[in-house]
């Protein structure tokens, strides 16, 4: 998808033409959560994402300025990636998505203790969560 072409106007076509599949919301999980920040991190995800399907997402969600990639100054064949500003105000997005799926599925890997924060106070978790996202790993 090119920047300026959608095909409507409608605001959750525009959210879908950006996030429409699994995996771009699973590269943005991985970077929210868990820390991932190199190529071969998100390769280790439990779900299991292909390396051509990986490197299409990472190019897309950089053109789409959701996350940056820069050198990685330890080992200069290596990108490191990161969320920009408009990719973390996708957060309270992947929260809401959370809080969905713990009502409507039982056993999924999420405290119970976070769900309930979360219920209690959106706003703080949400900014919690945001001022974290650089770090190795936010314990959900």
């Amino acid at each position: 998808m090119k920047k300026n072409e959608l095909r409507s106007d409608c605001p959750i076509n525009y959210a879908l033409e950006y996030l429409g599949d699994k995996w771009t919301l699973l590269v943005i999980r991985d970077l929210v959560f868990d820390g991932k920040k190199f190529y071969k991190e998100f390769l280790v995800s439990k779900e299991g994402i292909a390396t051509n399907i990986l490197s299409d997402r990472l190019k897309r969600l950089e053109s789409l300025e959701i996350i940056e990639s820069k050198i990685y100054e330890k080992q200069r064949t290596q990108k490191i990636y990161s969320l920009t500003e408009k990719g973390k105000d996708l957060i309270p997005i992947l929260l809401e998505i959370i809080l969905w799926s713990a009502k409507h599925k039982n056993g999924l890997n999420v405290s119970p203790e976070f769900i309930e924060k979360l219920q209690k106070n959106k706003a703080e978790v949400t900014k919690l969560v945001a001022a974290n996202v650089d770090s190795e790993k936010l314990i959900i």
